[in-house]
């Protein structure tokens, strides 16, 4: 009796906003109706009626019977419209539903209640609905959610407070079958694999569904999609500073049945958070914090212990640690589950760093719980509070066991704090949403309540004396610069001391790769005068130990016997990288091919081998890599072209990565604005 049912995906896709993700299945948002038809053959016979059964999980674990008209209650409920042969079922869901993939069995029933017909082969994917006012993750913003839902591309900031840098990448979040990615990321979770029924009817939380995917983004001790390293070798796998994307990654996941990726960094796992949760219905942002603290001991200070060489002090403990930079995420919802005041954005972290609960996940948290100390609150409040309003103390450990207090910074950690703008791709500081102005009241009052006493303000001038500080220029990576150190004496009489300065490589985690240059020498500094020492750095000084990140550290050490504590300061330099011209001539139409040509010239003073380009763009093209033939001479340029036909129409966004045996993390970007292809209406006459 039944024939057919149409599913009328393109026009339900359409009005739901989930065109982008496919035109041939059925995708629809909770609390939203969407109508399909049904053709039946003959006439039903009278009295006879429909009844709808939903299923979902691998196993029809959860059944729902949809009402017939609209009850009382968190109901599915559908109404019936049209004629015998053809029936327009409009059907509704609760703003709280399941998501998942759906399968919906009709059953045409006789009035003594027997079936007799049933068809069970309809399947659509529900999601979250933040355009619903219902829904916990509605965002009353469209142009917020047009970036934090529906945009496949981002900026990523990165480098230090001093030099603030921005890499694209490609969230890909409506790229094929990357939503059936998404949900297999659900189901491999250990929650899921435990118990299926329970994590099935937990899905409709999204407090809940984003707790899963920052487990489940890293890979440590589940089937989860990243593994993390933080140093080289990554000659296994990619190096996390390659990826510019997070298709590729989720893609590699599937298809090795759920095996990790390797390898990812913070901004990775991040990127692929972000992918996943958008593609789900949450809107999410990523978000830097510069100078993050890693509090192992939770005692709100960043410990950092140097031996008498004024070197980092390994202990056999996991010890404290300050990030050059940290990246998380931050999804919008309503936190029923917390006292009033909770709604709004959370951070969620998706790196593996501490355990929470006994799972390597952190979050969801809420900002403005950070912001207020409110450290009770769930999930993971201290230690995100202690990322962005940690104190950092340097001491000293003699070579007697004895420790030596030599730098107490309050208000290093928790700088810059920033995303993308949703008007363009500017940086936006969301510093104040995290901690009050550094040094106001309502910040000591803050203090006070996360169960700290807010540290007296230091006035460095109450007793004139040494000052030390480091002054550097913008350096190219590949070229040789100075640093400068200058020792200022503010007090009345002559000073004798002995400076020291170290340049040592360090990873964006402030891993120690090798010590680049090291300078002791006494200086006299006349009353009211200065001293100022000038540290030539060459190529070859930092080539041979420099991280994939490209970040020298300089530690400059005034000891003056007799006259006072010892003065220490450091500063970061981010050495500025190389970027790869990214041109695509002429206009870009959907289905037709285009050109896209990529230049880049060595800066090094010593020839690049194996270089090889690697280009995606969500809407454009999969990863392609493009490799160099022959060695790239110093000062030489290389130029290839490529092919590609765009697959989606709109703005897109090509992303260029290019790598070699001696410089890696060259990016390069360019904007395509894909037109629709142009299909002539034909009008015949008779």
């Amino acid at each position: 009796m039944i024939m057919d049912v149409n599913l009328r995906c393109r026009e339900n896709n359409l009005a739901h906003r989930t065109k982008e993700i496919d035109k041939e299945r059925l995708i629809v948002r909770r609390g939203q109706p969407f109508s399909i038809t049904v053709q039946c053959s003959g006439t039903i016979p009278p009295n006879h009626h429909l009844e709808l059964v939903l299923h979902i999980g691998k196993k029809d674990e959860v059944e729902i019977k949809v009402q017939k008209e609209r009850g009382v209650g968190d109901k599915w409920w559908f109404s019936q419209q049209g004629a015998q042969d053809e029936m327009l079922l409009t059907l509704h869901s609760q703003p709280d539903a399941i998501i998942g993939q759906y399968r919906l069995t009709m059953l045409m029933m006789s009035p003594d209640g027997r079936t007799i017909e049933k068809t069970d082969k309809t399947r659509f994917h529900l999601l979250f609905n933040p355009w619903c006012k219902d829904d916990a993750v509605y965002l009353p913003d469209e142009k917020l959610l047009q970036e934090y839902i529906m945009n496949e591309s981002g900026v990523i900031y990165m480098g230090s407070t001093e030099r603030i840098d921005g890499i694209s990448w490609s969230y890909g979040q409506f790229e094929d079958y990357v939503m059936d990615i998404c949900f297999e990321v659900l189901n491999n979770s250990k929650e899921a694999l435990k118990n299926s029924e329970m994590d099935i009817n937990l899905r409709s939380d999204p407090v809940y569904v984003s707790r899963i995917i920052t487990a489940m983004v890293n890979s440590n001790g589940d089937r989860g999609v990243l593994t993390g390293r933080w140093h080289e070798p990554y000659s296994d796998g990619v190096a996390p500073t390659k990826w510019t994307g997070s298709v590729p990654i989720l893609q590699q996941w599937s298809r090795a049945g759920a095996g990790p990726v390797k390898y990812g960094q913070c901004w990775v796992f991040a990127a692929v958070a972000c992918t996943v949760l958008r593609c789900l219905g949450i809107p999410t942002r990523l978000i830097t914090n510069f100078n993050s603290a890693h509090d192992v001991d939770g005692n709100l200070s960043v410990d950092i212990l140097l031996n008498e060489k004024l070197e980092r002090v390994d202990s056999r403990n996991k010890a404290d640690s300050s990030w050059n930079f940290h990246c998380w995420v931050e999804s919008w919802m309503r936190r029923g589950d917390l006292p009033k005041g909770n709604d709004g954005w959370q951070v969620l972290d998706p790196t593996p760093q501490e355990l929470s609960d006994g799972e390597f996940c952190c979050g969801p948290c809420p900002v403005t719980a950070i912001k207020e100390g409110n450290l009770a609150v769930k999930y993971d409040a201290p230690f995100i509070f202690a990322e962005v309003n940690a104190d950092t103390i340097y001491w000293i450990i003699h070579d007697n066991g004895q420790r030596q207090k030599i730098k107490v910074d309050h208000t290093a950690v928790g700088r810059n704090i920033s995303t993308k703008s949703v008007y363009g791709n500017q940086r936006e500081d969301v510093t104040l949403r995290y901690k009050y102005p550094e040094g106001s009241m309502k910040e000591r009052e803050v203090y006070e309540k996360a169960g700290r006493r807010y540290p007296e303000p230091i006035n460095e001038n109450t007793e004139p004396g040494l000052k030390l500080s480091i002054k550097h220029a913008k350096p190219v990576f590949g070229t040789d610069f100075d640093v400068f150190v200058e020792v200022k004496n503010e007090g009345g009489s002559e000073a004798h001391a002995q400076l020291t300065i170290i340049v040592t490589a360090a990873t964006y985690s402030s891993l120690h790769r090798g010590e680049c240059k090291r300078q002791k020498i006494n200086v006299t500094v006349p009353a009211h005068k200065a001293h100022r020492e000038v540290l030539r750095l060459h190529y070859d000084d930092y080539a041979h130990c420099v991280s994939e990140h490209h970040l020298i550290k300089v530690r400059a050490f005034l000891d003056s016997s007799g006259n006072g504590d010892p003065i220490m300061t450091t500063a970061n330099i981010p050495l500025s990288m190389p970027e790869v011209l990214v041109q695509v001539p002429g206009k870009a139409v959907e289905f037709e091919t285009a050109k896209a040509f990529f230049t880049f010239t060595n800066p090094l003073p010593v020839p690049l081998v194996g270089g090889v380009f690697t280009v995606e763009g969500a809407g454009l093209l999969v990863a392609t890599e493009i490799p160099v033939s022959g060695d790239i001479l110093p000062g030489q340029e290389v130029s290839v072209g490529l092919s590609f036909s765009p697959i989606r129409s709109g703005v897109r966004t090509l992303i260029v990565d290019f790598e070699s045996n001696r410089l890696k993390d060259v990016k390069g970007v360019a904007t395509v604005v894909v037109h629709r292809k142009y299909r002539p209406i034909i009008v015949t006459c008779y």
